[in-house]
């Protein structure tokens, strides 16, 4: 399905959106949950990796398929490690089996686990035979995905005798990280993270019965933030349910859009965000990303439609997602006519005075790529291929942007 975006501008003045549950805790929660059933969960994601994580979860099947589906790969490679008497074989799509995986396997191999490569050594597919792990120290290097990380936080109290984690250089994504153990802590689990050693005892006794509320999904409010940057003064948008001492690391939208002229406030848990102020057309953004790399490319195409000089670091994980996002963010943006430089780890947009009108933007079966490049549709005619992608993490977006004003055929 592709889709065309009619330049147009937000029709309500004051529109609302309810977003569902964040992707990054819902997995999490339903990892747990598996291990610990006495959770209930509310709010969770609709998206696509939520859907695929679940019935992963409740499968008993000998191969389980989760497509693209990257936090669900590395979760259930970990889960799976501890199901004693039960084998799988974990698999996915052709682009997950070029993500590597392998510091987190070897890392679970240290604990004990019995794991196999099926194909390339490193990559997907892989044969995985539960058992009881006894070992309980094991040291990753500190800039790797935060998601090898919770993976082994997320099992770490079933661990014979729990799991203490060094984490060898600077950490990367260090909200997310937080985020893993603020769960574990909600439920029960003691943790400790400490200088870069993390520590997680095991949980000898039964959980409490209890519900835990998701709150909705911050990398989804990035596409609104840059929407409201792109309108005219006095342009609102409210969202919920969002917290102002949210967990997840993509909440430091509220800092980053300031520079861009938005402001957020926050009321009964919604989140109003205005276009208060024009942006300097001189003004440079220079952000490091390393913490929130997710909502990269929100930003540089926010930049990019504003005219705005770009510099972002701490990139280095988006050569691993569904897609290389900065030599996609790099081909797509020069189509809209940017100048844009890369590096493994950072991005450079010049200034720009024009953007290109008509143009076919791919996604590359990246949901972010779709719904980064949409705010671009109150500036110019544009069209999204692939736009279904978006049902990954975000199955209602275009339903919404039409709700709020933009022309969508």
């Amino acid at each position: 399905m592709n889709i065309k975006l009619q330049k147009s501008s937000i029709l309500n003045s004051k529109s609302s959106v309810i977003i569902t549950g964040s992707k990054s805790e819902s997995n999490r929660l339903l990892l747990l949950k598996a291990l610990y059933p006495q959770i209930n969960i509310d709010n969770l994601s609709n998206s696509d990796d939520s859907v695929l994580m679940q019935k992963a979860l409740s499968s008993d099947d000998e191969i389980i398929d989760i497509h693209h589906a990257g936090t669900a790969m590395r979760f259930l490679t970990a889960y799976f490690s501890v199901q004693k008497d039960r084998e799988v074989t974990l698999t996915g799509s052709s682009r997950m089996k070029e993500r590597p995986i392998g510091i987190l396997v070897e890392a679970l191999k240290e604990l004990g686990a019995d794991i196999q490569y099926l194909e390339n050594d490193g990559f997907p597919p892989l044969k995985i035979k539960g058992k009881k792990l006894t070992n309980s120290k094991v040291a990753l290097t500190a800039n790797v995905s935060s998601q090898y990380i919770s993976a082994l936080l997320l099992i770490a109290s079933k661990l014979e005798n729990g799991l203490e984690l060094t984490l060898d250089g600077k950490v990367t994504s260090v909200p997310y990280i937080k985020m893993t153990l603020q769960l574990l802590n909600e439920i029960g689990i003691e943790t400790k993270f400490t200088n870069n050693i993390i520590k997680v005892k095991p949980k000898k006794s039964e959980i409490k019965p209890q519900t835990l509320t998701v709150e909705s999904d911050w990398s989804s409010a990035s596409y609104f933030y840059s929407i409201v940057a792109l309108s005219e003064i006095g342009t609102k948008i409210i969202l919920s349910s969002y917290k102002k001492d949210s967990l997840q690391g993509d909440a430091v939208l509220t800092e980053i859009y300031r520079q861009f002229g938005v402001t957020s406030t926050f009321e009964n848990n919604t989140i109003t965000l205005q276009k208060s102020s024009i942006v300097n057309r001189q003004s440079s953004i220079n952000l490091d990303l390393s913490n929130a790399p997710d909502i990269a490319q929100t930003i540089a195409v926010t930049a990019f439609g504003l005219g705005l000089e770009c510099y972002l670091t701490g990139l280095h994980t988006l050569k691993i997602k569904e897609t290389d996002r900065l030599v996609a963010l790099k081909t797509e943006l020069e189509k809209l006519g940017a100048e844009v430089k890369i590096t493994n780890e950072s991005l450079h947009l010049s200034k720009s005075d024009f953007i290109k009108s008509d143009v076919s933007i791919d996604t590359y079966n990246d949901h972010r790529m779709a719904m980064a490049f949409a705010p671009l549709g109150l500036k110019t005619n544009l069209k999204i291929n692939d736009a279904e992608v978006v049902s990954k993490s975000y199955p209602k977006f275009w339903e919404d942007l039409s709700t709020i004003g933009f022309k969508i055929k």
